[in-house]
């Protein structure tokens, strides 16, 4: 959690040079490290049930009784656990964001981004200089199961959010028949497309991992004889043709302009002439977006992608241009109410 600071400390470390603002860096770098080690652990979910001492909390998370106390000593001065009488408690804050049962549950989130930044940021510098990833993020995934959970439960909420918002704004042909999704292998939102429109069918392309969730996504709506799920490389899977719409989402920050628009022209190769495509991304360049934590985190997650995938997040302009030179017109750009951050972009293939 933030370092909590008086108005007078505020002043010190972010509005003036009478401190480094670095140290509070320093701070809440180690408070992110120890609360995502403690979502590892288990101490967050052994303390649902109400307080407990170090050693019972030891004995339920098999850990060392002095190395846990540190940390809950630690994270209790972070403010994601009380300290009374000798026992510790989950915050009202962690209660409520940090157990996986809770709405919403932000466990999911803290818990990839603690996996990924402290088991690949070790060496950003390394792909600053050679403007390459340092490896391959989707490779990754597949081989840390619990880290690939996470991040299709983020990407599944996400269109849980946004997905009665995208269909509204985008249009459906009533004689349309077929629908692609690229990289969407929790398949919220083909479901939200095929519920809303009966004649709809869809094929939803990802690797196979990624899929798994799709498959328990789709059963559980009762859509497993209109959606066909396939296994394979982006770049190298058939798409098909003659698709009324493809799905495009959280995918093109991942490339460098070159692959994207290799990307863009598979796309548009699988749509039928007047078709549509529908990308859905973190732009970096966006006027109605104002300063505070969503466009901090489309910075961050710039770097992220920089430095994982060899990606960016796009300004509209590049984006447009891609599109446009991949044989797109009609281009879009709608700002959503469900998002602070991400933005769904359409464009309709040439006839």
């Amino acid at each position: 959690m933030p370092v909590p600071l008086t108005p007078e400390e505020e002043q010190q470390f972010l509005t003036s040079d009478a401190a480094p603002a670095a140290y509070l860096d320093l701070l809440d770098a180690v408070s992110f490290r120890s609360a995502g080690a403690a979502l590892r652990l288990g101490v967050f979910e052994a303390l649902a049930d109400g307080p407990l001492p170090v050693d019972q909390l030891a004995a339920r998370t098999g850990t060392d009784p002095l190395g846990l106390r540190i940390l809950l000593d630690a994270l209790a001065g972070y403010g994601y656990l009380t300290r009374a009488d000798g026992r510790y408690a989950n915050s009202a804050n962690t209660a409520r964001w940090l157990l996986r049962a809770a709405p919403d549950s932000f466990a999911p989130v803290l818990s990839f981004w603690s996996a990924l930044l402290t088991g690949w940021w070790h060496d950003l510098e390394a792909s600053i200089r050679s403007g390459a990833p340092t490896g391959d993020f989707y490779a990754w995934l597949e081989t840390q199961p619990q880290t690939l959970a996470d991040f299709q439960t983020m990407l599944r909420r996400l269109a849980d959010r946004l997905g009665a918002e995208i269909v509204e704004q985008v249009p459906v042909p009533a004689d349309a028949r077929s629908l692609l999704d690229i990289g969407g292998g929790h398949a919220s939102y083909p479901v939200a497309f095929l519920t809303a429109n009966p004649r709809l069918r869809a094929t939803v392309v990802d690797l196979a991992g990624a899929l798994a969730q799709g498959a328990e996504t789709v059963a559980a709506a009762g859509l497993t004889d209109r959606v066909t799920l396939r296994s394979g490389d982006l770049f190298e899977v058939d798409y098909g043709t003659g698709h009324d719409l493809v799905l495009l989402f959280n995918i093109v920050y991942g490339y460098q302009p070159a692959a994207t628009l290799t990307l863009l022209r598979r796309v548009a190769a699988a749509l039928r002439p007047g078709g549509r495509v529908a990308l859905l991304e973190p732009l970096a360049e966006v006027p109605e977006r104002p300063a505070g934590p969503g466009e901090a985190f489309v910075r961050m997650f710039s770097l992220n992608l920089f430095h994982t995938q060899g990606g960016r997040a796009y300004a509209r302009d590049e984006l447009v241009g891609l599109l446009h030179e991949a044989g797109f017109t009609e281009v879009r750009q709608q700002v959503l109410g469900g998002s602070e951050s991400d933005h769904l972009v359409t464009a309709v293939r040439a006839g």
